[in-house]
């Protein structure tokens, strides 16, 4: 069987350049003159940046000869690496449990809190890792953890996720989540879930110290995350806040998913949701927000005036019954609007090229066809999501940005009879990547994942093992 990758032609064997050559359709960006780089891309691995783009019927500036390798990808649609901005990797292992299949969010994770609860270090491991190669062969180059689960045992919860991470070779923004509030004083988690704020703020230094990496080309990132504000205290949020403006780093919650959150926020705090987040200091351009499902007019208004994100988790959503958010109008008033997945346990996948598709078609219920293009849901899964993670040097195809790409077959029965690549790309449901660049390095070859080692993923065995524990974690 061909992959429809020619074996690279080497003509300069020292060098550290490839050419991505004539593909069949690039994203470039909506209103975004596509034919600049429609004769292909060129990137150095060892920099791990685009040095050139080659505009329709062109070749490198140096000539064919000036780059040491030629990768035919004129069976392939090229877009920006696809950037998930909100997810938890753990959930990966209670997927598809019927007892909340078909209950709202409050149900859900009333159900759930206690089965989280035995979550183990193998465990995440395993879900991490899971999710991070099944959003990698989704064509996802960077990916968004919100990580809130601290059990007896799970202190290193972050440290294992940063060991995965540079083990699969992508990028990620591991949140250092957190739940200070719950059952015994109004909250919803169980007392076992919780921590006491002053450990979750010493410990969210020290991975900052430990981990976080600035300017561009970062692979490992950390945030504050506080869950939400039915699990965690006023004081937290606030402290979190400032903590997060002098370490510089960003911060992330849950906000306005649903009409319960609205009411709890109303009887707890005397306030609407936005009304809430001003008041504890994240009305800010260091804060992105999952969901942001029930804004009204004026707090739409506000939030773009403070340069604030969101994560649209459009299949998330929809599972839980949570409504449609307003993203098209949140957009329109400067906000960055970018895509997530939301946890496996609330999409039962972990795929983004496949986000792209509920996005667009869940935002046409609410705003029609023609200000939902598939340009723009594929914006918002490449451009929107850098921006919602505080990052200019990926999400697009230029030169100087980072290397990260995905390359996209439309071939097989679902593809057939497609004329247009990027409308097929998004509308005839790709499922993904055949090639998936990070930096310059190949990271998903023939559709299955590699390691930053080079070794194809092991996945019968990730699987048998993940499916091991998802058995015991679920039993008890």
């Amino acid at each position: 069987m061909t992959t429809g990758i020619e074996p690279p032609a080497i003509s300069n064997p020292s060098g550290s350049t490839m050419w991505l050559r004539n593909p069949m359709a690039v994203h470039l960006g909506r209103d975004i003159d596509p034919t600049q780089a429609a004769g292909g891309i060129v990137v150095d691995k060892q920099s791990g940046t685009i040095v050139e783009l080659v505009p329709t019927g062109g070749e490198p500036s140096g000539g064919a000869q000036s780059v040491a390798e030629v990768v035919d990808a004129s069976a392939h649609v090229i877009t920006p690496g696809l950037i998930n901005t909100h997810h938890h990797f753990y959930q990966t292992l209670t997927r598809a449990w019927a007892p909340v299949a078909d209950l709202p969010l409050f149900g859900w994770l009333t159900n759930l809190y206690p089965v989280w609860a035995r979550l183990t270090p193998k465990a995440l491991e395993l879900a991490t890792t899971v999710a991070m190669a099944e959003l990698l062969e989704s064509g996802c180059t960077t990916a968004a953890d919100h990580h809130y689960l601290f059990p007896t045992g799970m202190d290193d919860a972050i440290d294992i996720q940063v060991e995965v991470t540079r083990k699969l070779g992508l990028r990620a923004m591991l949140t250092r989540g957190s739940m200070s509030l719950g059952e015994r004083d109004g909250g919803l988690p169980p007392q076992q879930t919780v921590q006491d704020a002053d450990v979750i703020l010493a410990d969210s230094r020290r991975l900052v110290e430990a981990y976080h990496e600035r300017g561009a080309g970062a692979q490992v990132q950390i945030g504050f995350a506080p869950c939400s504000p039915f699990s965690v205290t006023t004081e937290l949020m606030r402290e979190s806040a400032i903590l997060a403006e002098e370490l510089d780093v960003r911060l992330h919650t849950h906000l306005a998913e649903t009409l319960d959150e609205e009411e709890f926020c109303r009887e707890r705090f005397g306030l609407r949701t936005v009304d809430y987040l001003e008041s504890v200091g994240w009305l800010t351009d260091r804060s992105w927000l999952a969901h942001g499902v029930h804004f009204d007019d004026e707090e739409i208004t506000r939030l773009g005036e403070a340069g604030a994100s969101v994560a649209h988790c459009p299949t998330s959503n929809m599972r839980l019954a949570s409504g449609i958010a307003r993203a098209v109008e949140l957009e329109d008033a400067g906000v960055n609007v970018g895509l997530g997945v939301d946890g496996s346990a609330s999409n039962d996948a972990s795929n983004l090229i496949r986000e792209v598709r509920q996005a667009l078609y869940i935002q046409r219920l609410r705003y029609g066809s023609e200000d939902v293009t598939c340009a723009r849901v594929l914006d918002w899964a490449t451009r929107g999501s850098a921006a919602a993670l505080g990052r200019d040097d990926i999400g697009g195809i230029e030169v100087g940005k980072q290397a990260d790409l995905a390359m996209f077959r439309l071939d097989g029965l679902a593809f057939s009879g497609s004329h247009d690549p990027i409308p097929a790309l998004v509308l005839c449901g790709a499922e993904k990547a055949d090639r998936v660049m990070v930096a310059g390095q190949w990271r998903v070859l023939d559709g299955n994942a590699i390691g930053s080692d080079n070794v194809p993923l092991d996945k019968e065995a990730l699987i048998a093992a993940h499916q091991e524990e998802a058995r015991k974690l679920v039993a008890g």
